[in-house]
């Protein structure tokens, strides 16, 4: 799954993603802010935003469950923090974070909120409707309909949203790319077989990419709570 994210990514398809991302992280950046990626993957994200915002690598950390995926992440780049930890409890101190970013990861707002200073902010993208969707009724008997994310859950844990926005383009797949994707992502667990084998039978797909991006920020005054 990793190999597949790697080469995937590696593309540049997704590049329009990391783009959007940058774009939502504009006003909050700066050199001496601490970032996390939480659930950072391979970290062609992090990679991405350092690239084009004015971040200290140093101050970044980069998290994610997988050591394979950490593993390739820090031969991507060796001059950032990376962690291989859950997102449900950050291993960084309390209110010791300025921006957290959460892309299509397991969200754990309590650990979170901990985890944000006062002032600090966290940057949410998650899949929309209409987010893979030529290729969900391709290998799905039937595509199930999905709403707007919302953010209740986070405002429940202290978290109050700045702005939520939504972001489409098309990007069309050769073979290769729709195997890589199909192998870093879920789908391929979740597919039936006949919906593989119709996705591998194919030679090219034009697809639709549905990213809603959130920004929510931790009032200030409000301190983080020790887990410990």
């Amino acid at each position: 799954m990793v190999a597949a994210r790697h080469a995937f990514l590696s593309s540049g398809l997704y590049a329009p993603v990391a783009g959007f991302v940058t774009q939502a992280l504009t006003p909050v950046s700066h050199p001496q802010a601490v970032l996390l990626d939480a659930g950072c993957g391979e970290g062609y994200y992090l990679d991405q935003l350092l690239g084009a915002l004015p971040l200290a690598p140093e101050h970044c950390y980069g998290l994610d469950i997988s050591k394979w995926a950490i593993q390739r992440a820090a031969r991507r780049r060796c001059d950032v923090n990376w962690l291989v930890s859950t997102n449900r409890q950050p291993p960084l101190a309390p209110g010791s974070a300025d921006i957290l970013l959460c892309m299509f990861g397991f969200q754990s707002y309590p650990g979170f909120s901990d985890v944000l200073g006062p002032g600090g902010h966290l940057v949410l993208v998650e899949a929309g409707p209409d987010h893979l969707r030529e290729l969900r009724e391709i290998i799905y008997p039937q595509v199930k309909e999905k709403s707007l994310p919302r953010s209740d859950a986070a405002q429940a844990a202290g978290l109050r949203l700045v702005s939520s926005e939504r972001k489409q383009y098309h990007i069309a797949l050769n073979t290769k790319h729709l195997a890589q994707l199909l192998v870093m992502t879920p789908h391929l667990y979740r597919a039936t077989a006949e919906g593989k084998a119709a996705a591998a039978a194919l030679d090219h797909l034009d697809v639709t990419l549905d990213i809603c991006i959130q920004i929510l920020e931790k009032p200030t005054g409000q301190a983080g709570s020790s887990f410990c």
